[in-house]
């Protein structure tokens, strides 16, 4: 998960290296108050201030290299495949025949390197403010920002919201990587940043976006349901587990322009044998229909169920 912003949103800075004492990384925030996560931290690799946040890579002794952006953690080479498949495959098997797609954020390359399995695609746009992040991941992050060498990708350092309002009704799919909603990111759990990509999209186009915890923000993540529920025939809710995440569990928000597209189920199912060519751990056929089968106490607030 990386920082998207655009013109009203506020910069935020932290001082990361503040929060490493004797050794360990602690992730606090005021949206998961009186818990914190912990890694116990072998080296700093890589520490600056760019124009939009703080910038740090670390090397850990449980999670192998991590990527924190103003304090929170974006993703870790040991867990991150858990969100990346998972933000991704879950509208792209939902789509028939996705040939466009629109990634907004996500500048360590992840959920880049999933689109690209997918052989029908054949342009691949990513819109990243900050082009800090991407150059960072490239040096210090391989596993992820492998995603750029792929031909089929562009690359925009550019404000998503402009980038989109620019190109209307061009994306088969556009995957929102966002990080959480306090500062720079807040604008993109609004609903005007919901009607920008439904514009963006063709008909029978499919969104997928960062949709937080329901352990933690489940009244944030029912106002933006509420929200696309205005915009969108079909809208559901997902998740997937992953330890180095609040609460150990995050979700997506998906909608679609197609009233007939069932977002619980995919229209293109995966052999066992296509699950290892695609190089998959998490997501699969079954994995995609249980990630929509939520708890009793989160499917009674946000309303949905699968179908």
């Amino acid at each position: 998960i990386c920082h998207v912003v655009h013109g009203a949103c506020v910069r935020v800075y932290v001082r990361i290296m503040d929060k490493i004492v004797k050794g360990w990384f602690s992730e606090e925030s005021s949206l998961w108050p009186g818990q914190a996560m912990n890694l116990e931290v072998e080296e700093v690799l890589h520490q600056e201030k760019s124009q939009f946040q703080d910038i740090v890579i670390f090397k850990s002794k449980a999670y192998g290299r991590v990527l924190v952006l103003d304090g929170v953690i974006q993703c870790t080479e040991r867990d991150e495949f858990a969100y990346h498949e998972m933000i991704v495959h879950l509208p792209m098997f939902c789509h028939p025949d996705p040939k466009s797609v629109l990634v907004v954020g996500g500048g360590d390359g992840g959920t880049i390197r999933e689109v690209a399995k997918h052989p029908s695609v054949q342009e691949i746009h990513i819109c990243e403010i900050d082009e800090r992040v991407i150059e960072v991941s490239k040096q210090f992050l391989p596993q992820t920002a492998v995603g750029f060498s792929s031909p089929k990708v562009h690359v925009h350092i550019q404000d998503g919201m402009e980038f989109m309002a620019q190109h209307k009704a061009e994306f088969d799919v556009i995957i929102t990587d966002s990080s959480d909603p306090i500062g720079p990111a807040k604008c993109l759990f609004e609903k005007s940043y919901f009607e920008r990509m439904r514009s963006a999209l063709k008909d029978g186009g499919i969104l997928s976006t960062q949709g937080e915890c329901y352990w933690l923000t489940l009244e944030l993540i029912s106002d933006v349901i509420s929200s696309c529920k205005t915009l969108f025939p079909v809208v559901s809710y997902a998740f997937t587990t992953i330890p180095t995440y609040p609460c150990g569990q995050i979700g997506f928000v998906l909608a679609s322009t197609n009233k007939d597209v069932v977002l619980e189920s995919p229209v293109r199912r995966l052999s066992q044998a296509q699950v290892e060519e695609m190089g998959l751990k998490y997501y699969d056929s079954d994995v995609h229909k249980a990630a929509f089968t939520l708890p009793q106490f989160a499917k009674q607030v946000l309303k949905l169920g699968a179908r």
